[in-house]
């Protein structure tokens, strides 16, 4: 299990341009067993300053995880996935793709692109609950992640 062994928080960063959805996601990983930190950007761009510790984030820390919406304005998340995986920096830390798409295009591009997996957000918040306690149970519990370093 990752908190025992880390002792520190697990660093979430959540692309996601929907007030609702954040709000839902962190009602859902409240109540987990994982000690978390959830950061929180609207858009591709500032996702990727995020990462690259650009201003205004120059004291943010590395993600142990990235839960990243497509549709986002300024830089859609496929832009985020790409420059992610191709920069030698962050290419390990483990992308969820949570988007409201259901498009076989879109589920191949993330795939192509290297996301870690992807994730369809249901309508129902019960469902989108479960779907996010169980994105918790597998990545920040079963999985061991990559250091941050």
């Amino acid at each position: 299990m990752n908190a025992p062994k880390t002792l520190r928080p697990i660093e979430i960063l959540m692309v996601e341009d929907n007030p609702g959805d954040v709000r839902l996601t962190r009602e859902a990983l409240k109540g987990g067993k994982v000690w978390n930190e959830i950061h929180v950007v609207a858009d591709g761009v500032a996702a990727l300053d995020f990462l690259h510790h650009r201003a205004p984030y120059e004291e943010a820390i590395r993600p142990d995880l990235v839960l990243l919406d497509l549709n986002l304005p300024k830089k859609d998340g496929r832009e985020v996935l790409a420059a992610m995986k191709a920069d030698e920096s962050l290419k390990t830390i483990p992308v969820v793709i949570l988007t409201t798409s259901q498009a076989e295009e879109d589920v191949i591009r993330a795939y192509n692109l290297h996301a870690n997996c992807y994730v369809t957000k249901p309508v129902d918040f019960e469902q989108f609950t479960r779907i996010v306690q169980a994105i918790e149970q597998f990545w920040l519990t079963v999985v061991t992640l990559p250091p941050r370093s």
